[in-house]
């Protein structure tokens, strides 16, 4: 047992719906394999009636110094947002459908290797972004990318798969789609814009060529504010293949800011905004801002330097 090992205090938290969740053969066979490495971790299987921000607050005071999250980005961001700012360490277990978080620092994909990352990871500190009040860890979006998501919610209730019910979100919304009129303040500038997509990425996300949708680096310190211009059907058809052919930038169909922090006004009263995948109503103004290095969190040693 390593000295990094003797000394950490483990809680695990399982969201047992998410995605990946299959992978683990039995629930006593995944308890070993981590207590192979943290005998005296405890491991929590969490379901939709329980607070797992309540529980990891309770898991920190009583004295945890390593919180595992194994589920999709949703739940990493819930434990996330507890830890950003402790001394508590982050470990993320890929269980989710998408797990842009552990893609983009290198933890491996497979359920045993990032098992292993727990006790042969090193740790580094990530930036986190914040609207509101309201940590991400990923992305956060206004327009129709949040259209497109609490659609989708919808028609998963009523018994559809998340992948059908996506396809039929995206067709509805559109088809249905309006511009949002906003006013932008960054940097001592002001912006109008009249969009029906804003995207503000927790550090610079690649949108061309094949790398769409990585970023390289989490602690630069900055937001990433992408604003769509012209937004008929076509042309949002139009950017989606622009951005996979490399050629997003060259037409100057969007607004591409790097900022530390940046207000969103508008005339609605309220505006659905999506956090890490997850949608909510908040009331303009939005204050999104950059908290550099808050997050500390296990990657591969590759991913160290």
């Amino acid at each position: 047992m390593t000295e990094f090992q003797k000394h950490r205090s483990v809680q695990v938290f399982i969201n047992g719906k998410s995605g990946g969740a299959s992978a683990l053969k039995s629930r006593a066979d995944f308890t070993a394999s981590i207590q192979a490495i943290f005998p005296d971790a405890k491991t929590t299987y969490v379901t939709e009636q329980m607070d797992v921000k309540r529980l990891t607050r309770e898991a920190i005071q009583q004295g945890s110094t390593l919180i595992v999250a194994g589920g999709g980005d949703g739940t990493v961001n819930a434990i996330a947002s507890v830890v950003a700012g402790t001394q508590t360490v982050l470990g993320v277990l890929p269980l989710g459908t998408l797990n842009h978080f552990c893609k983009d620092l290198g933890i491996p994909m497979e359920l045993k290797a990032s098992i292993e990352n727990l006790g042969s990871g090193h740790e580094i500190a990530v930036d986190v972004g914040e609207v509101n009040g309201h940590m991400f860890v990923n992305n956060s979006g206004l327009g129709l990318y949040p259209t497109i998501v609490r659609l989708r919610e919808e028609r998963q209730t009523q018994g559809e798969s998340k992948w059908f019910a996506a396809a039929f979100a995206a067709a509805r919304a559109l088809r249905h789609y309006q511009r949002l009129a906003l006013r932008l303040t960054t940097g001592g500038k002001e912006l109008t814009r009249r969009t029906s997509i804003v995207f503000l990425g927790n550090n610079e996300y690649a949108i061309e060529g094949l790398d769409i949708g990585t970023r390289t680096r989490m602690d630069a310190g900055i937001l990433c504010l992408y604003i769509a211009g012209e937004t008929s059907f076509l042309k949002l058809i139009r950017l989606t293949i622009g951005a996979l052919m490399g050629k997003l930038q060259k037409e100057r169909d969007y607004d591409k800011i790097l900022t530390t922090d940046v207000w969103i006004n508008s005339k609605h009263s309220v505006l659905n905004v999506s956090i890490d995948g997850e949608v909510i109503l908040l009331p303009p103004p939005l204050h999104y801002c950059i908290r550099p290095k808050a997050l500390r969190v296990l990657v591969p040693e590759r991913s160290a330097d």
